[in-house]
Parts: structure tokens; sequence; C-alpha cells
């Protein structure tokens, strides 16, 4: 059994909490832009003064609505300004802030709030109050119901007029470090969802330590955009990352417009899940096909790819260099361009980032740092480092957070930014915590260096007819960085061999299909079925397959004729996908892979 811990470099008292990474914020840079909002001509800055002003505003308005210390507030809402505000707004008010994700079902919100005790709900939009309106009457302790595009904090500002600055300071530094700040329910992919408690010295020691130890990362004064849901805790984490590192931000509540806003507002770093570095990719990729420039990008990417893996081999040749530097006139400034042009630094978080688009991006100029966690560990608990960083692990521990193999390969980790357990769940929390560890359910390796590398999940290894353990995310990972491809379910458990259910992605197959000769008017049925898709998906699964030996590869697959979506029901909102729900809706596709035994 192999372990690595990092001591923490800063260990914060114990009568401290979240609010006071604002307010130390604040007197330290009044006048440092924190937040900026894009308007018709340019961005308006919120600077830190201001920022605390607000949510000292819009808490005592939560305490003039009758919130008391403890209780628990939901917000449901797109990722904006007024979900930030509102957040620390709960905790100056000695409350504890419950997310659900803007998508969630009228089901899924009245479990939550139900097991929470919410009493009260902040909402976006009319549906979201017409979904709440179905389970209203389950949820009786929900009193306050408030809504964002009806300008709720100018209502929340009005209410609190009368509570005075001193009965705010008394709520605001009542919770102490170990006390409740949030309930973060796991998006389930498997039965309801569990609330992790979340402390307040999982976000404090997890920002501080993170701004010291990544000093040439979260440098104050530094710009991000903010787009991934503030209903999960990577977004949480960056949240108030952002306020101890003094990072100004910006909130994008449409994913399909972080392309424009990294070009409006260019960022010097950015914070996203791998499936956004796969779309640059495939976009730039795409859109060199279509100006009959594909080769050019082909070569472009080879030469990237070379010369990045060559900086861990002793340097790039003098052809290399060379090659780099024509290709970087060519190709990599306009990709950088689209990126905004200013972007130096990536953290990337929720799934493997893949060795190719790693080594990719670096040649272009941007560092991205694979980095690993889980709600129940308050968002990161390991990130590579600029400094030797090995492409294709997710770096060592954070200061303070520790980390093990186990016997049978799960890793386990411990630290200060451990949940306190599963919300009213004592059993659920039994199985995971264990003398101060926790128990991922993901598998793992750790080199001497301390350097982790996730190779899958171990309620997801398949074991197949032959005795052959596969853990499908070795060969899933790289096929879903092919444009071509939604999603891929590699199947195989107690199977004669391998297979692989795979949809495609109806934004990029229009563009493939116009570039690779084909019709682009075609529907994802009949795409299923073109033999130039066809074609294509087993040369990609060609590809994947050499990853791997012959007993773990896949030898059929079979395109299914629907996306599978968080709408469709086969994603979570944070984009796992749901692998009973799969195989159960395309129970026929299964069949046809296995209906002859290759």
């Amino acid at each position: 059994m192999r372990s690595f811990d990092m001591p923490a470099l800063v260990v914060s008292p114990d009568n401290t909490n979240i609010t006071d990474l604002l307010v130390d914020r604040a007197k330290k840079t009044p006048d440092l832009a924190l937040f900026a909002k894009e308007t018709s001509n340019g961005f308006a800055t919120t600077s830190a003064k201001e920022f605390l002003h607000e949510v000292e505003l819009v808490a005592k308005g939560l305490i003039a609505s009758g919130i008391q210390p403890s209780q628990a507030v939901a917000i449901m809402s797109r990722t904006r300004y007024e979900w930030t505000v509102l957040d620390f707004a709960i905790w100056f008010a000695g409350a504890v802030s419950v997310p659900i994700y803007e998508t969630s079902s009228a089901a899924q919100m009245e479990w939550i709030l139900s097991n929470s005790d919410s009493v009260a709900l902040f909402a976006e939009s009319d549906e979201h109050q017409e979904r709440f309106e179905q389970i209203k009457a389950a949820v009786p302790l929900v009193r306050l119901v408030m809504r964002f595009d009806l300008d709720c904090l100018t209502e929340l500002k009005k209410r609190g007029k009368e509570i005075s600055d001193t009965a705010l300071e008394q709520r605001r530094t009542a919770a102490k470090i170990g006390d409740l700040a949030t309930i973060i329910y796991t998006s389930g992919t498997t039965g309801k969802p569990k609330g992790c408690e979340l402390a307040h010295r999982g976000f404090i020691e997890l920002s501080k330590n993170a701004c010291l130890d990544l000093s040439d990362v979260i440098v104050e004064g530094r710009s991000t955009v903010l787009f991934l849901p503030l209903a999960h805790v990577f977004a949480r984490f960056v949240e108030v990352l952002c306020v101890e590192g003094g990072i100004r931000v910006t909130h994008q509540p449409d994913a399909r417009n972080v392309a424009s806003s990294l070009e409006s507002f260019k960022p010097e770093f950015l914070l996203a899940v791998p499936r956004v570095f796969e779309k640059v990719y495939n976009s730039a990729e795409q859109k060199a096909e279509a100006g009959g420039k594909g080769d050019i990008f082909r070569k472009a990417a080879d030469v990237a790819v070379a010369w990045s893996e060559s900086l861990d081999h002793g340097g790039p040749s003098a052809k290399l260099k060379l090659q780099h530097f024509v290709f970087d006139k060519l190709v990599y400034k306009k990709i950088r361009a689209a990126m905004g042009g200013r972007l130096q630094y990536a953290i990337s978080g929720g799934a493997p980032l893949g060795t190719r688009l790693g080594h990719f991006f670096r040649a272009l100029g941007v560092i991205v740092l694979e980095g690993y966690g889980l709600t129940e560990t308050t968002a990161p608990a390991t990130i590579s480092r600029t400094a030797g960083i090995k492409i294709g692990k997710v770096g060592t521990p954070l200061p303070g957070t520790g980390v093990k193999i186990a016997d049978d390969g799960e890793i386990w980790l411990r630290g200060h930014n451990i949940m306190r357990g599963y919300w009213r769940n004592e059993a659920a929390t039994a199985e995971v915590l264990q003398d101060g560890w926790f128990a991922t359910g993901d598998i793992g390796e750790l080199d001497e260096d301390g350097l982790l590398a996730i190779t899958g999940r171990k309620k997801e290894l398949l074991v197949t007819a032959g005795g052959k353990n596969v853990a499908p995310a070795v060969l899933e990972d790289p096929l879903r960085a092919n444009p071509l491809i939604g999603q891929v379910v590699v199947i195989g458990d107690a199977k004669p061999f391998i297979g692989a259910i795979v949809s495609l992605d109806s934004e990029m197959l229009p563009i493939w299909l116009a570039n690779h000769g084909g019709d682009n008017t075609m529907s994802i049925a009949q795409a299923a079925k073109s033999p130039l898709v066809l074609a294509a998906i087993q040369k990609a699964i060609d590809e994947a397959n050499n990853l791997v030996s012959r007993a773990e590869s896949i030898r059929k697959f079979v395109i299914i004729d629907a996306e599978l979506t968080e709408a469709s029901g086969h994603l979570t909102p944070s984009l796992k996908l749901k692998r009973n729900v799969v195989l159960k809706d395309f129970a026929w596709a299964v069949d046809e892979i296995y209906s002859t035994n290759d």
C-alpha cells in the first residue's frame, strides 16, 4: 500500500468561517475588481468593497425575512453573479446553502428540499417556480420563495434596512470553521442523491493553501470565466477561491456562449471540464477542414504533441523546434486568439483529459493542470503543478491532504477538505469514512513521487466471461475526444468480449459530414446507419484499441439513433453516465452486439 501526504502550508484558527475570506479581501484590496458583468459598452466591474457591501445588504434582508442560524436555504439557478452574492449572503446570515441544479426535475427538487429541511428557495425563472408548485405541498418548511429574474436581491436589500450592523456581525461570526457551510447533493448515477456535509474548513483551507501552492497560477488581479454550474462543488470552490486569490470573475450562464466570453473577456486562466477542451480542439479541426486546411491542422496537431512530449525527454530537436515555430504562426496563434489570446493556465477536473489533448494545449502555450476530487472532498484533493508536470496524471495532493492506494487499487483520501458525512445517512457515511480516510470508489495508481493517475471506477470495472478485468474509462475517454462521438458506453461484464454503445454529437455531426463529403442534412438516425460514419467510428475504435490488449479491446459496436444527454435521463447534471439506465433503455443494442460471438 503506497501513500503520500502533503503538509498544510497554513492552518486557519477555529473561530473563522468563509465570510472572513471576503472581509479580509475587502480590507486588503478594497478597490480590486472581483467581478465583471458584460454590458453593451464592455465589462462593468464590482470591487471587493462593493461586493462586500452588497452581500451585507442581502444578508440583512435574509435575516429580516426570518432566516435563522444554521437553517438551510436552497438556490436553483444557472451560474450568474446573483448566485454568488446570495451564496455569500447566506453565510453572512449564519445559514447553510443548498444548491440545486437548474435542470433538476420536480421530484429531484422535492427530495433535496425535504431531505435538507430547506426553509427557503431562490429560483431563477418562471419555469423553476412551476416545478416548485408541483411539489409545494410536500415541502411545507419552504415558506420563502423568491426569484432572480424578478430582482429578488433588490427586494431583500429593502427588507433588511432595519437590521443593524451589530446584528449582522453577530450572525456572520457565529459559525466556526468546523460548522456546516453547505449541503451539496451528489448528482447520483444510481438511487437518490446523497447530501454531502461540507464544513467551512474545507473551503477555507483549500482556498488558502491552493493560493499559496499555486502562486504562479492564482495571481491577484488575474481573471477567469466561471461557466460551470454553481450547483457543482467544483464551481462553488472556484467561487470562494477567486475571492481569496483576488481573481476577477465574469459569470457565463450558458455553456454554449463560453467561446464568445473567452474571446471578449480574455481570461488568464480557466477552470473547466475535459469536454470544453475537446470542443475547442474539434471545432478548430473542423474549421480547418472546411477551409481545405485539414491536412495542415492534423500535421500541426501531431507536431504539437511531439513537441510537448519532447519536453519530458530532453527537449525538442532543431527540426521539431522549427516545425513548432512555423505552425505557431499558421495554426496555434489562431486557437489562442479564439480563447481570448491571454490564456496561460487551465485547471481541468471531472474526468481524465487525455494525454494527447494535454500535450496539444501545452504546445499552444496553455498549461492544463489536471486535478482530482469529488463532492465529498470539497472539490480538488490533488492537482498538477506547473513545475514537474506529468501529462496524464492528476498531480500530487494539495497541502493539507493525503492519498493512498488500497490493496484492491481503490483511492483513499484524507485531509481538512473531507466532508463531515452524508446528511442523515449514517450507513452510507460508515461505508466510505474510516479512521479519517475517505474511500473514493475510484481506482488509481500512485508513483514514487506522489503523482496520482486515475484508471477507472471500482463499481464500473467489467469482468468478461474469460475473467479479464477491464476499466471502461481507458477506452471511453479517448473515444469521446472524437468530434463525431457524443458519448460512448463500453460494455462486456460477464460477456465473451468487449463491446461499445456509441451516440453521435448532434452539434458536430453536420460539420463533420460537410467536411467529409457526406450529406450534412442527415438526422442522427440516418447517420447511425451511414457507411461513411460507421467507417469513421470504426477507425476511432481501432485507434483506441491500440491502447489496450486484445482481450480488452472493443470487438463490436452499435451506433444508437439518439443522443445520451441529461435531458434524456442518461447523464447526471455533472455529465456522468448513468450506465444502468443506458443499458436498460438500449437493451436492443446490447442484444445486437452479442447476438453472435466474435
